[in-house]
């Protein structure tokens, strides 16, 4: 939202010239412009003609705001006097303010300013001549002069304008004759605010927003919106899980083209039409042009001009055997086949994903949407500011938010939970517990837990029963300490709001998300005290007035008018006291040697002091890593969608890998 003095002259002359000449003059109803409107429609009648109107910028301003659309002589009445109203009410600045915040341009732009910038890619105060009559142009029917589809008609109309801003004296001629031989240079913007590799983020900070406020004050309301989002790492986050996520789909073989398309003419046009991956620019989509034994010849899907249009060149390039290696393994009816040559798993028209080797011009690798899924979020402990999220391997492929949306297992992620119900209840880090078999009856029925590997340990301390993640060792811990108490720990850390109290949840067997485990591993890191996860630090309107923030610690003195040599004012940390600092203190210790000695070793190899806790649910259908800094918490799993073994052993390495393909930043 502008306000009128930030709106440049040319602008405003611009829309008064196409609009209403006469604004600053007449008094809500221009008569002179009425009274040649009631004789061309009166000439018009019978000819099926559209009648034309004489709308002011006020009864405009009126309709848009207190009106409907109706094309009714009732309406326009009601138009008349509430335009009169409104000139006694504002003062014409104020009208011309309201009119250019609020009209619609087409694409989605509401708003001069929206316009500018998504017409033109540009401020307000950066439009040309040519470019703001083009705009002024608009409100009359923004479908009737598109810029691709209606380009004669838009230049025409853009240069009627043009003829009006100068008959008005607001150009002079020649200024009118160069604004009218340049092109109209829309070069439209992505709609709404974009960020590459934040589209999971980004959605979900829209969603929150209508249900706080509704849609129509996220997409009408003139909202400022200041997110969490730390672009860095969100683009380490999203690298690392989609780097770890292909390395394991790559192990499984290769699943064939993405589809089959003709290439007895030109395949740029089937090719182009194809859906890629927009949020993966590094993969481009190709059609298999001749396979061989050596490797395939592919063509490029062509990229597309600004009206939407095809380019003529195409491009080709080369797939050596190499670079396909881990598709020699694919798959022919459900069953796994060892191929000899490329041509025995791509043939000439399909249509497969591939990546541009780096330093190389022409020759690429080839690549696979994996099937496996995962979700990973990073968080500031201290203030719950979501850092960076990532929903998945590909946004365009699937919306589905699987950091907080996916309901999962944490499995032995879940442990320190346990852990520190029992250290906060007279239990210390060298208490001993025996690594033993267990049978637990309930009713009818026994259970049998096991450990990872299936040995027993004997009695062994609660430090080493972390590290080493002894599934035994936690049950019994739990079931001396009573179900109840680790019930109230694990929603007290918001990992539940309601836990069923047996047995087997103490091994993370109740869902929950990603998030919600990254929230209850901060209080560990901050010392115990409560967070609210936040993706949004304030939210203001269109006026500047905060109507959201995030930080809810009160600082007394802190809008002192003057300094009288008093102390300098402290922020009141408020939050609730959840965990001891001591065990707070304690279970992160535990959790350092998780990273350095246990079975989070591979974490160890960053060199940096780091907790963590991996975690592995039943039948390997999940891998689990959550680690901490002091300054950071990220959490991660991996898993299939529809839920199925991962392979023995490949669920822990794998999250572990994910989790250090990066070192988290630290302070210094």
């Amino acid at each position: 939202y502008l306000p009128i003095q930030a709106i440049p002259d040319r602008v405003k002359a611009a829309f008064m010239s196409a609009e209403d000449k006469n604004f600053y003059n007449h008094p809500g109803i221009d008569v002179t412009g009425l009274g040649r409107a009631i004789i061309v429609n009166l000439q018009n009648l019978g000819s099926g003609r559209r009648q034309v109107g004489a709308s002011t910028i006020t009864q405009q301003v009126a309709k848009n705001f207190l009106l409907t659309s109706d094309q009714t002589y009732e309406r326009k009445i009601k138009e008349m006097i509430l335009a009169f109203r409104i000139e006694q009410a504002y003062s014409k600045d104020r009208i011309l303010e309201l009119y250019l915040n609020e009209i619609f341009f087409g694409f989605g732009a509401y708003g001069v300013a929206g316009a500018a910038l998504t017409y033109f890619d540009k401020s307000v105060n950066e439009l040309t001549v040519a470019e703001a009559a083009y705009l002024a142009s608009l409100p009359k029917g923004p479908n009737n002069y598109h810029p691709f589809k209606h380009a004669d008609r838009a230049i025409e109309r853009r240069n009627w304008v043009i003829d009006q801003m100068v008959e008005n004296g607001y150009v002079t001629r020649e200024e009118g004759a160069k604004a009218k031989a340049e092109p109209l240079g829309v070069t439209p913007r992505r709609n709404g605010s974009y960020l590459f590799a934040g589209e999971y983020f980004t959605e979900e900070v829209r969603r929150q927003i209508i249900a706080r406020y509704g849609e129509n004050a996220l997409y009408e309301g003139g909202l400022s919106v200041r997110t969490t989002l730390d672009p860095n790492i969100q683009l380490i986050a999203r690298k690392s899980l989609q780097n770890g996520l292909l390395k394991y789909d790559m192990l499984r073989g290769y699943r064939g083209p993405v589809t089959h398309i003709d290439i007895s003419g030109d395949w740029g046009v089937p090719l182009g039409n194809a859906k890629g991956l927009e949020d993966v620019p590094e993969w481009k989509l190709a059609v298999v042009l001749d396979s061989s034994a050596d490797g395939l010849t592919i063509g490029i899907q062509p990229t597309r001009q600004v009206s939407g249009e095809l380019v003529k060149d195409r491009v080709e390039g080369t797939v050596s055997k190499d670079d396909m290696g881990f598709a020699m393994r694919h798959f022919v009816n459900g069953k796994s086949v060892r191929a000899k040559s490329p041509a025995e798993v791509l043939e000439p028209g399909d249509v497969v994903f591939v990546q541009k080797n780096e330093g190389s011009d022409n020759t690429y690798m080839l690549r696979q949407v994996p099937e496996v899924e995962g979700g990973l979020v990073a968080m500031d402990p201290h203030t719950g500011r979501v850092l960076a999220m990532v929903g998945g391997f590909s946004y365009a492929q699937s919306e589905f938010n699987r950091a907080t949306q996916a309901m999962r297992q944490p499995g032995s992620s879940f442990k320190p939970i346990v852990y520190s119900a029992a250290l906060d209840n007279g239990y210390t880090p060298a208490s001993v517990i025996m690594d033993g078999p267990i049978t637990i009856q309930s009713g009818n029925t026994t259970w049998t837990p096991k450990n990872y590997d299936g040995t027993v340990a004997g009695p062994a301390t609660l430090r080493s029963g972390i590290e080493k993640s002894r599934n035994l060792m936690t049950v019994r811990l739990a079931n001396d300490m009573g179900m109840k108490l680790v019930v109230e720990y694990a929603e007290r850390f918001g990992v539940y709001d309601h836990l069923a109290p047996y047995l087997p949840m103490a091994l993370g067997s109740g869902e929950t998300t990603v998030m919600r485990m990254v929230s209850a591993y901060s209080i560990m890191a901050n010392g115990g005290k409560s967070i609210k996860p936040s993706l949004i630090d304030r939210i203001q309107d269109r006026y500047g007035k905060t109507v959201f923030k995030q930080d809810e610690r009160g600082c007394e003195g802190c809008n002192a008018t003057e300094w009288k040599n008093q102390p300098e004012p402290e922020l009141v940390d408020n939050s609730e006291q959840v965990l001891d600092p001591m065990t707070a203190y304690q279970i992160t210790s535990m959790m350092e040697g998780v990273v350095q000695r246990g079975t989070g070793a591979t974490i160890g190899e960053l060199g940096r002091h780091i907790a963590g806790k991996t975690g592995t649910t039943n039948d390997e259908k999940d891998a689990w890593f959550i680690g901490f800094t002091p300054n950071l918490v990220v959490g991660l799993y991996m898993g299939y969608d529809t839920p199925r073994g991962l392979g023995k052993g490949a669920t822990r390495m794998k999250s572990l890998k994910i989790g250090a393909a990066r070192p988290p930043p630290v302070a210094p």
